[in-house]
């Protein structure tokens, strides 16, 4: 028989392993669906937004963040970024189409994120330029994109470094640029490539896009790890590969963007290509999941919190 101790540090091991695995899912979805919803991991929504939906009937949503104070930072066009609280209050907005000499020009945005200086970084595709506006819309920081098409962006992330981390769809490459806009690294895709993060271990994470596959690439250009075509031992498909997420556990999450229905749209697999956790809500999402978030332990807290108070 264990002692009372054994007993209590194994319960409060129990209980700090389940905490820890406490997640919520945070959704943003256009083609026709236009909503972005907080689900539990099983599916059930919590909270839910209706968007006015994007313009010209296209995929306007392929970013989205909860920020640290429990608001969400998303867009419903192609060049309206906003903040909104829980208690679905816009609270600060920009538009790229008309703000800091963009007027008559082509713009559109597919990224964005709140910076620990509270402003907010914009990856202003078209016109091929990262830009940092403070709260007021003021620019305090820009650099200029590469060319050959790198202005044209999907997904860009800013790293701990400070050096930026863009994908753009043609002519299908990752660049990572320093704080003053230098190309400093470069992976080729050929694909229409979509999402790449920098690992905790210094590779990057790449969502290929058209190219059906994710790949970890270390920082000499070598694939040390990727899924491609189909998943092994299961039946998942892959198809538009867009959004990944480094979970806290070691695991990869990844979206399945216009897999089909009876395909999941997010799943979480382990580095021997396990899976283990699978979202698949078609009448929420539909085919055109892009963008999404899974929280961890600390956020997903900080939501229950918040929406218990009504805020």
């Amino acid at each position: 028989m264990k002692s009372p101790c054994v007993a209590l540090s194994l319960l409060l091991s129990f209980l700090a392993g389940a905490c820890a695995d406490d997640r919520l899912v945070l959704v943003s979805a256009s083609y026709g669906k236009n909503v972005i919803a907080i689900c539990e991991a099983n599916g059930d929504v919590i909270w839910r937004l209706g968007t006015p939906g994007p313009d010209k009937g296209h995929a306007g949503h392929h970013d989205v963040h909860l920020l640290p104070n429990g608001n969400i930072l998303y867009h419903d066009s192609w060049t309206l970024t906003k903040e909104v609280t829980l208690g679905k209050k816009v609270v600060w907005e920009y538009d790229s189409k008309t703000r800091n000499g963009n007027e008559g020009k082509g713009v559109d945005v597919h990224a964005f994120a709140r910076l620990a200086n509270g402003q907010t970084m914009i990856a202003e595709s078209g016109v091929g330029r990262i830009i940092h506006v403070d709260a007021p819309g003021l620019i305090q920081k820009q650099i200029a994109l590469g060319e050959g098409g790198r202005g044209k962006t999907r997904l860009v992330r800013v790293l701990d470094n400070g050096h930026y981390l863009a994908c753009a769809e043609s002519p299908g490459v990752v660049t990572e640029y320093d704080s003053e806009g230098k190309i400093v690294w470069e992976y080729p895709v050929n694909a229409r490539v979509y999402g790449a993060i920098r690992l905790r271990n210094g590779n990057t994470l790449i969502g290929t896009g058209s190219g059906n596959s994710v790949i970890e690439v270390n920082p000499a250009k070598e694939v040390v790890w990727d899924i491609t075509k189909i998943v092994p031992s299961t039946d998942i498909k892959l198809a538009w590969m867009a959004t990944i997420q480094e979970l806290p556990n070691g695991n990869f999450a990844v979206g399945n963007c216009h897999a089909g229905e009876g395909q999941p749209q997010i799943f979480e697999i382990s580095r021997d290509k396990k899976v283990v956790w699978e979202f698949d809500e078609w009448d929420l999402v539909g085919n055109g999941l892009a963008c999404w978030e899974i929280l961890d332990a600390s956020q997903t807290a900080m939501v229950r919190e918040k929406l218990k108070a009504g805020s």
